[in-house]
């Protein structure tokens, strides 16, 4: 049996045939609510049941538990808030228990919000629940900072998706993946979470896993992150070159996971985790500072978070794995658990080391990361200089 989505039932709220072209004419002459980058991919997501159990964005009921107690209102595990904000000046125009059309910058009508309730919350305080910080300098804290004054809850219907220009073949929704999973016969598949280039330290992780799997599910985010990561196109590059080289064809996939980054460390991570189970995934690698951002968490704060929940109720099994690096003296991949060597023997380099290099031109130790991956990360920084 396959694993079941997040609350039992995978959710579809895109609408087809007669009940989409009654909606779209009726949507027309609807007060408009324009979405910013993260909440079009909170939309795509939850119309997809990517965000099982979630048919809409968070009314009060659900918001204040899983900002103050990590559950939804019926006690379901649930980390992030997904809301849609609107500013107080503009909020007058929209009318609980009314429909209201969701727009993007094009002014295209893509939704409609069923609206159950407008109501105000606390930005300090679920800028310190959920991020653990309310430090301006947090991607997270500024992203609230930004957003209007109320939340705007209610259940979605989607009439068209939001727009994607590239990467059409790896777009695949929960559906998708898991009648691929079924096709290929594979009951135990592994997900990882990145948004990074993959580096041979996530490479030993992946293959460490896809040792008691059946197959791996490389999912990188491609949804809105902070403006001095490395873009998608190149990202996408990177894993598609790796993959086509180093992985075995008939055990990896590459599809995209389309959530934008929230930099919530711990509560991410639960996140993460729990959407790839709505993807039809049994397993979920949990690394080092998991969605992490600067110095906001622990180490390994996003693996202790998953003692705060009981297994069954999270349903996917997390596999935890500490810094890893290349050792000279073991002449290998190892890690902390694994190594007995001082940090003198490691091949480790810190994310500004590997810019640096990049920008000159300098290809990486072939112990820190694949050639291949360093040429298209050295294009990349010659045609943004």
């Amino acid at each position: 049996m396959p694993i079941a989505p997040h609350g039992g039932t995978l959710i579809n709220r895109q609408l087809e045939g007669e009940q989409k072209e009654k909606l779209a004419k009726k949507a027309g002459s609807l007060e408009r609510k324009r979405l910013n980058a993260r909440e079009l991919s909170d939309l795509e997501m939850i119309a997809t049941g990517a965000l099982s159990p979630l048919e809409g964005f968070m009314t009060g009921a659900d918001y204040r538990p899983v900002v103050d107690k990590m559950r939804l209102g019926n006690n379901l595990p649930w980390t992030i808030p997904i809301t849609l904000s609107a500013d107080k000046s503009d909020v007058q125009r929209f009318k609980e228990g009314s429909d209201v059309a969701l727009v993007n910058a094009a002014d295209e009508v893509l939704a409609v919000l069923h609206l159950e309730e407008k109501f105000s919350f606390d930005k300090a305080h679920e800028a310190q629940q959920v991020l653990r910080t309310i430090d301006d300098n947090h991607p997270g804290v500024q992203y609230l900072k930004s957003c209007g004054d109320v939340y705007l809850g209610g259940k979605i219907s989607l009439l068209e998706r939001p727009a994607h220009e590239d990467f059409h073949a790896c777009r695949r929704d929960p559906r998708e993946t898991r009648q691929i999973f079924r096709d290929n016969g594979w009951k135990r598949i592994v997900a990882f979470q990145t948004r990074n280039p993959i580096h041979r330290a996530h490479e030993y992780i992946q293959k460490c896993a896809l040792e008691i799997v059946d197959a791996l599910l490389v999912h990188p985010l491609l949804g809105e992150t902070k403006s001095d990561d490395i873009p998608g196109d190149v990202r996408m590059a990177c894993y598609e070159t790796l993959l086509g080289k180093y992985y075995p064809k008939n055990r990896s996939l590459l599809s995209i996971f389309p959530a934008a980054m929230r930099y919530a460390g711990p509560r991410e991570a639960i996140f993460h985790a729990i959407a790839r189970k709505n993807y039809g995934c049994t397993h979920f690698i949990v690394g080092r500072d998991h969605a992490g951002v600067g110095n906001y968490y622990g180490t390994y704060d996003a693996h202790y978070i998953f003692d705060e929940f009981n297994p069954e109720e999270i349903g996917i099994t997390p596999l935890f794995f500490d810094h890893t690096f290349y050792c000279r003296t073991c002449e290998g991949m190892a890690s902390s658990k694994t190594c007995p060597h001082d940090a003198q023997h490691h091949v480790f380099l810190s994310g500004t080391k590997v810019r640096e290099m990049l920008t000159r031109g300098e290809v990486p130790p072939m112990e820190f990361t694949r050639p291949e991956v360093a040429e298209i990360l050295i294009s990349h920084m010659k045609e943004s200089k």
